[in-house]
């Protein structure tokens, strides 16, 4: 048996469309990406920034490793939002210089149990930060909201 998992992604241009691309996971799902600089390029873009991707990835491991870390540890989570902010260089590549997240679980958790989770998530188990941190420094900040959902 392997010891890795393969994964293979494509991304075909779309003629006709200027910067319109369409990509397809590794389990066939489909997503629209454009290119370009946003400030230069409003009118013509048509999909998702790949920078972007880059930052949803990070926040969508964090994510599924939140959820489930805190569900192994039995807290009763309502609603969790991750969002995640990337700085990036004016000039190219237009490299991340860093990566922030903020996390907000929503639910009566215990907040050393979310501690934890966050911990063990950044250090051990969300692939995309893990291979990350070496070239970016990533920080983050969570929070606890055990009333109404806001987001």
């Amino acid at each position: 048996m392997a010891d890795w998992v393969p994964s293979t992604v494509a991304v075909q241009w779309v003629p006709g469309e200027g910067t319109r691309m369409l990509g397809r996971d590794s389990r066939g799902f489909m997503l629209a990406l454009s290119g370009g600089r946003p400030q230069v390029d409003d009118a013509t873009w048509r999909g998702l920034k790949s920078s972007d991707l880059l930052l949803l990835a990070v926040a969508g491991c964090a994510t599924y490793d939140l959820v489930t870390i805190l569900g192994k540890q039995r807290q009763p989570v309502e609603h969790i939002v991750v969002r995640c902010r990337g700085e990036q260089e004016l000039d190219p590549p237009y490299r991340f210089r860093r990566i922030h997240l903020e996390y907000h679980i929503y639910g009566r958790v215990d907040p050393e149990k979310v501690a934890r989770a966050v911990e063990l998530l950044e250090n051990k188990y969300c692939s995309v930060i893990v291979t990350l941190k070496p070239a970016v420094p990533i920080s983050s900040e969570w929070h606890v909201h055990s009333g109404e959902r806001k987001e």
